[in-house]
């Protein structure tokens, strides 16, 4: 009876150990190298967003024990950094954009916008804890390769003066299924575009202007979360750290931009997902590699 009344008033620390597992410090190293590593993984379509779930697994870094929201809040410092470098990186771009927009070229970026925006808005938290494991992030690689690979083998026939509604909306379903992680917002876009037959070049151009405003709000959006919950202290210094190192290695790779914007095929990219998500799957059945996958 005593040892049962000292259980039933255990502490709920005691009950519960996965909340004293989470950490709340962020190694300036780990965010060094990730905020590197997210410039070039958000300019080609690979997946920033699978392989900052990915890499620090393989690497057996405890990134995952951190508190969850501290690891949102760092992505949206990573975010940050690539989409200030992208608006000065393609500012010549965006100032010809804004100097043509018209109010058809308007519409159809709106509507672009809706099911990204409405998918995220609803179902965020689900997709980041149902779908954020290594086998899913995984899955999210496979899957979009074979879209790429499947899109890359359409005509090329159209060119982006001719987008209507209806490419809007798939560019839009494209942009949506990206929040899944492994999928790759750049190469989700690129093979919508191509399979609406698009050429490659006006496919690439195409996804960078639907791409900014997402990304664009989506980091605002999540900032201003950030911002009404606060932030731990001790994490001002990594989270910069982060940002600047996301920003620098986007500014850095700009040649990466070209590379993917000249009319190349999209099969080199899918065979290197395809090797990565193979790395994964190979380390969950043999359970060699660090992580934890229900984490």
């Amino acid at each position: 009876m005593a040892q049962a009344s000292r259980r039933s008033m255990s502490s709920p620390t005691e009950r519960s150990p996965t909340p004293s597992r989470q950490r709340t410090e962020l190694a300036i190293g780990q965010a060094l190298t990730l905020g590197a590593l997210h410039g070039p993984a958000e300019l080609l379509p690979i997946s920033s967003s699978g392989h900052v779930a990915l890499i620090p697994w393989l690497l057996g870094w405890n990134y995952d024990r951190l508190d969850p929201e501290l690891r949102k809040a760092f992505e949206v410092a990573l975010h940050a950094g690539t989409a200030a470098a992208l608006l000065i990186t393609l500012r010549s771009e965006v100032q010809d954009a804004l100097q043509g927009m018209s109010f058809r070229l308007a519409g159809l970026i709106g509507l672009s916008f809706v099911p990204p925006a409405v998918v995220g808005l609803t179902l965020e938290r689900q997709i980041e804890q149902r779908l954020g494991t290594p086998a899913t992030t995984a899955a999210g690689l496979i899957c979009g390769s074979i879209a790429m690979v499947w899109a890359d083998r359409a005509p090329q026939t159209r060119s982006s003066l001719e987008a209507g509604a209806v490419d809007a909306l798939w560019l839009g379903g494209a942009q949506a299924c990206a929040l899944i992680p492994g999928v790759s917002r750049n190469g989700a876009t690129l093979a919508a575009a191509r399979m609406r037959r698009f050429t490659r070049e006006d496919a690439n151009r195409l996804s960078r202007h639907v791409a900014l405003p997402v990304i664009a709000g989506a980091t605002l959006l999540k900032t201003v979360r950030v911002g009404r919950r606060g932030l731990p202290p001790g994490t001002a210094l990594p989270f910069a750290a982060g940002a600047a190192a996301s920003f620098g290695s986007t500014r850095g790779s700009t040649w990466l931009i070209r590379q993917v914007a000249r009319d190349r095929s999209l099969l080199p990219y899918a065979v290197y997902r395809l090797a990565l998500a193979g790395t994964v799957l190979r380390c969950l059945r043999r359970r060699r590699c660090p992580g934890n996958v229900g984490q």
